[in-house]
This record gives structure tokens, C-alpha cells and sequence, in this order.
């Protein structure tokens, strides 16, 4: 999986992206087939805001927090992708089950 952390108007220090990286781990053990990630990281007045494009085999994932605290909103972006994912899974999984059940 490769992960892309861009900030706009915040410096992306090596405790951000260790962060990140560690929740987006957290996300690739439960959905392995994740290629590539975008995060970008951004400060607008005092709401820390974080984007996330998680692109998957047949589909891109998106997900936005915001917070007063950066580590905040990271942790909440990842729980909205985790979310996503495991619906995107269930779904894949039932077509699956679906189109073998009609064979």
C-alpha cells in the first residue's frame, strides 16, 4: 500500500505522518487490498481538517474529518474509511456469494 501525506498550510511533522501511517495499518488488516492512499492534512483557522482517498480494486473511498485537534480529526477520518470499507466488503462479498448461488 502506498500512502501519500500532503499538508496544505501545516507543516507534516514525522509524529503526523507516523500517526497516520499506523491508522492506515489498522485499515490494511482488515481490507488487504488497498494500492494506494492519499491524506491530505490542512489547517483553516482553528479547525484541524484531514481528506482521505483510499483507492481499491473497483472503487475509491473518501472520507473528511475535522476537529480542534489534528490527532482528533485523524482519528476520526480513520473510523469513517473503516466504516466505508467494511460496508465496500460486504457488498463485494455478497455479489460473490450471489453469483456463485446462481451457478
Amino acid at each position: 500500500m502506498q500512502v501519500n501525506i500532503s499538508g496544505h498550510h501545516v507543516e507534516v511533522t514525522e509524529a503526523l505522518k507516523d500517526y497516520v501511517t499506523k491508522k492506515l495499518d489498522r485499515l490494511a488488516a482488515h481490507f488487504d487490498q488497498i494500492t494506494n492512499v492519499q491524506v491530505t492534512l490542512s489547517v483553516e483557522k482553528l479547525n484541524h481538517k484531514v481528506e482521505a482517498t483510499l483507492h481499491i480494486r473497483g472503487a475509491d473511498i473518501n472520507a473528511t474529518a475535522e476537529a480542534e485537534d489534528m490527532y482528533a480529526a485523524i482519528d476520526d477520518m480513520s473510523d469513517k474509511l473503516d466504516r466505508q470499507l467494511v460496508k465496500h466488503k460486504e457488498k463485494t462479498l455478497d455479489r460473490l456469494q450471489g453469483a456463485s448461488g446462481r451457478l
